[in-house]
């Protein structure tokens, strides 16, 4: 989470700076307000700790949005003073002046966070940390990220250690919008006759409204995707851009008034965040607190005068963390992920001391790379100078992202055709006495798939677009085989019923059967209210009604079902392992006396780690990514589906004793990595499966 904007000072040699400031330019000009450097340094002291992971403030995420609002004014301002100085916006120096302000120091960052990703992170991590690189660089992460946060195959990716580059991507994707419509509003009020700023506030109230009513809406109905989105943020810049246009009314309010609204303005962004926390949906209407108390203490600053809150901003300390806002706000965020990646994790007392130690590479940044390049006298005469120095600088990041896709490219070691691997098939019928089901260091002939490439081996109804997200409930369905197959097979459920179909698909292709698919992500099969992150499952309840709907009237031989969830919501509103069991039977004995056959496939342990990381950093120690299986199976949704199974008097499949035949499960058996992300199986382990799959259907009787 985190943002940084305009210039701390007037650029020196910049020809479109003023050559001298007197009171009445002062007025509304945030680069040379003491008070609001050191607001930014009340934002950087908010996100910068919270990132680190201390509390004192849980709602320190509020930074991000208070830097927004003090863009939103910043830049406003600057080209407000262009309109009144030449009634026109050049956009080519505007971008010109982003350009050398901002990429320079930003692809040295990135370049550093490439070099530390190779030294210190593991290889699995690599190629997601490239791409993000790239993304950063080129300033559309945030989007990057908005669609990874709904990617159920991206649940285990750990925070992108260029995460922090999304706030920047929002303010550039808004910058590349606002000048544009604040020329085509003077051009308006100029043709229609009003006056400018009736024009540019209208203009910013077409921005504005739309904006906050879908963050509104967002913040609620798709939670993860809107923190990340341009659309929910851009009612922030609005506010510090209302405040720039009405800056000379408001620098005459009366000063006891304006006293009153700049301290009340600071405290506001205080409270929200000291009660803020990160279970909030975010931004939606609480962010009007730390927004608008930003906006208050920018309007009133100038009026109140020595006695607003610059008494305290505007000291020596407060205006050293403001300067170097940028810098610091690039420089944090690296090092703490690459620390956590390498130590598994860190303590609050090293993360805040990660923090302060980046003080140093961001003050040399900001000697050496910023200011260097902001204030070069070639580069502020010629725009187009400048522009090329940041394109090439992004090019810069590119490349340092590129370079990091193409080292993991050249650390995974060629797989054997999953055909040629043994898997599941090494074992006998005795799997739990047989040797080839024991953890070993190392194994002959390689794994398949590499654990590098874990990731990526999975069912095909992913790519085929068969898993219903999070946010709706409407079935989608996949079909293998004939389709006028005489056995008609459904498997239903959620990731964990997904995993299985690789294996239906090897039977129906043996067999001639037609097989349907009915998934959706984190969703037990059940009528019955789940929890998803803290909140009730609405959409997974409502799916599994539209999916029993379909299936009495489709009616298929056989309905096999798999989950992990084990609790759900009773009447009390609390989540229960039993009132889950109970609608379990409730759901599969209504399929059964509708005429459908009904299986269960228990779900698979939990293995408490990323094994196939694991094994990406451990391939002749193999024996360090074990687990112990009765803890793997006690943490699954093995067994409320099987008391379930039993009472409702339908078959239970367990297959466990053909993924971890011992009580330490292997990471590898008969050659096949067994784990991909989570507790999942492999789609090469999972197809290896399929004649056990077969066997346990043929004696359940349902097939």
């Amino acid at each position: 989470m985190m943002t940084l904007l305009a210039d701390p000072a007037v650029d020196k040699t910049d020809t479109d700076a003023p050559k001298k400031t007197d009171k009445k330019e002062a007025r509304g000009n945030s680069r040379i307000r003491k008070d609001i450097e050191g607001l930014r340094a009340v934002a950087t002291f908010l996100v910068l700790p919270y990132h680190a992971g201390l509390m004192l403030f849980p709602g320190g995420f509020v930074g991000v949005d208070v830097f927004f609002v003090i863009s939103g004014f910043v830049i406003t301002g600057q080209l407000l003073k262009e309109v009144e100085r030449s009634g026109r916006v050049s956009l080519m120096r505007f971008y010109a002046r982003r350009a050398k302000r901002l990429l320079p120091a930003s692809s040295v960052v990135l370049a550093a966070t490439a070099l530390m990703t190779w030294l210190w992170v593991p290889k699995i991590r690599w190629e997601t940390t490239g791409g993000d690189i790239v993304a950063s660089a080129l300033y559309f992460v945030n989007w990057r990220l908005a669609d990874r946060s709904v990617d159920y195959l991206a649940e285990d990716v750990t925070p992108s250690a260029v995460q922090h580059y999304w706030s920047l991507a929002v303010e550039e994707q808004y910058y590349f919008i606002w000048p544009i419509l604040l020329l085509l509003a003077v051009l308006a009020a100029a043709k229609l006759g009003v006056s400018r700023k009736s024009a540019l506030l209208g203009g910013l109230a077409l921005v504005a409204v739309p904006s906050f009513l879908y963050a509104i809406y967002a913040a609620k109905a798709t939670p993860e995707p809107a923190y990340f989105a341009t659309t929910t943020r851009m009612w922030e810049f609005t506010i510090g851009a209302f405040v720039a246009i009405l800056a000379v009314h408001l620098d005459k309010m009366p000063r006891g008034l304006a006293i009153a609204l700049a301290w009340g303005g600071l405290a506001m962004i205080v409270v929200s965040g000291r009660i803020y926390h990160a279970e909030m949906t975010w931004p939606g209407a609480y962010a009007a607190l730390p927004t608008i108390g930003t906006g208050l203490v920018i309007a009133a600053g100038v009026a109140a005068g020595r006695a607003g809150p610059v008494s305290i901003l505007g000291n020596r300390f407060m205006l050293f963390i403001g300067y170097l806002t940028y810098s610091l706000y690039l420089w944090h965020w690296p090092p703490l992920i690459v620390a956590r990646e390498q130590f598994g994790g860190i303590s609050v007392l090293t993360g805040l001391g990660i923090v302060v130690f980046t003080i140093v590479p961001a003050w040399l940044t900001f000697k050496l790379v910023e200011n260097p390049i902001r204030n070069h006298s070639l580069l502020s005469r010629s725009p187009k100078v400048a522009l090329s120095l940041g394109v090439n600088f992004t090019l810069a990041g590119v490349v340092a992202g590129l370079a990091l896709v193409v080292a993991l490219s050249q650390a995974v070691s060629p797989s054997l055709a999953p055909g040629s691997v043994p898997g599941a098939a090494a074992l006998s019928d005795s799997p739990t006495r047989d040797a080839a089901g024991q953890p070993v260091d190392s194994v002959k002939g390689g794994i398949t798939p590499d654990a590098l490439q874990a990731p990526k081996d999975v069912p095909g109804l992913y790519a085929e677009g068969c898993q219903v997200e999070v946010e709706s409930s409407e079935p989608v369905t996949c079909t293998y085989g004939p389709a006028d197959a005489e056995e008609q097979i459904a498997i239903v459920g959620d990731s964990k019923a997904a995993q299985w179909v690789p294996a239906l698909e090897v039977l129906a292709k043996k067999n001639g059967w037609g097989v349907t698919t009915y998934t959706k992500s984190a969703c037990q099969f059940a009528k019955i209210t789940t929890s998803l992150d803290g909140e009730p499952y609405d959409t997974c309840r409502d799916w599994a009604d539209n999916v029993i709907a379909e299936l009495k009237e489709n009616k298929p031989d056989l309905v096999i079902t798999a989950g992990q969830r084990d609790s759900g919501f009773d009447e009390s509103g609390e989540l229960s392992e039993d009132a889950m069991q109970a609608a379990m039977v409730d759901t599969w004995t209504e399929l059964r006396d509708a005429g459908m056959k009904v299986a269960v496939l228990a779900d698979t342990p939990q293995t408490g780690m990323d094994v196939y990381a694991c094994v990406s950093e451990h391939p002749d120690e193999l024996t360090e990514c074990t687990y112990e299986r009765e803890w793997g199976v006690a943490r699954s949704g093995a067994e409320v589906q099987a008391a379930a199974a039993k009472e409702a008097k339908v078959p239970f499949l367990d297959l466990t004793d053909w993924i971890c035949p011992t009580a330490e499960c292997a990471p590898v058996i008969g050659n096949v990595l067994v784990y991909r992300q989570g507790s999942h199986i492999t789609k090469t382990y999972i197809e290896t499966l399929a004649p056990r799959l077969e066997e346990a259907l043929t004696e359940a009787r349902v097939i």
